[in-house]
């Protein structure tokens, strides 16, 4: 099967790689690089560590850290093996922990998968490499969203898709919750910031404001 290609793009001065990783699920994974220095961070990376640490060395990109925006194992699949590879830190908000440590909680124990961190960072609450961080729960409460204001985009993990939003299903989700994040934090960023997520296209505030509207 010939492997789908998703386009990255440039706002200013980065670039946003999606890169379609797949283990049970398909997973978006992001790099947010900073064009001059050659330095950014890495996005849930959810599967296939050796193709992704391919293609850090082939554009001579410099990682600093390993970004997470909750702790299901599609989304860190691949986090332990590029964090040892490239001796960066990986990060996630503090409720994530029990997620990370627990494979029942990220869910790897019912896809046949033992996936357990026990090393991660706890993020700042206001700002991580740049990124602001917003505290989303609902999907799970741990969830964020990594917000660039400056170049209006976002990261914003399965808390809201294109033509769609998260599940509340899972160890730890409400539903309650997840509605608030949508429309009392991610819905009230700028109208023009673009949503990239972790299992579809990117969208825009607008546009997922207008289909709820």
């Amino acid at each position: 099967m010939r492997e789908r290609v998703v386009e990255s793009m440039v706002v200013n001065d980065y670039r946003i790689v999606p890169v379609i990783v797949k283990d049970v699920f398909e997973t978006y994974t992001y790099f947010y690089i900073n064009q001059i220095t050659n330095h950014g961070v890495l996005i849930d990376p959810g599967a296939q560590a050796n193709k992704l640490l391919s293609i850090i060395q082939k554009n001579g990109w410099v990682i600093d850290a390993i970004l997470l925006t909750h702790g299901h194992f599609d989304h860190l699949g691949a986090v332990e093996e590029i964090s040892k590879s490239l001796q960066i830190p990986y990060k996630i908000h503090r409720n994530g922990q029990r997620y990370l440590e627990d494979p029942y909680l990220n869910l790897s124990k019912y896809c046949h998968r033992n996936i357990c961190l026990y090393n991660a960072e706890f993020l700042n609450n206001e700002f991580e490499n740049g990124l602001q961080v917003l505290y989303t729960p609902g999907h799970t409460p741990d969830s964020v969203v990594y917000y660039d204001k400056k170049n209006s985009l976002a990261f914003v993990g399965d808390t809201i898709f294109k033509e769609s939003i998260g599940t509340s299903q899972y160890p730890g989700g409400n539903q309650q919750q997840l509605l608030h994040s949508i429309l009392n934090i991610i819905f009230k960023l700028p109208e023009d910031t673009i949503l990239f997520s972790g299992h579809s296209e990117w969208t825009t505030v607008k546009d997922e404001k207008e289909r709820w509207i």
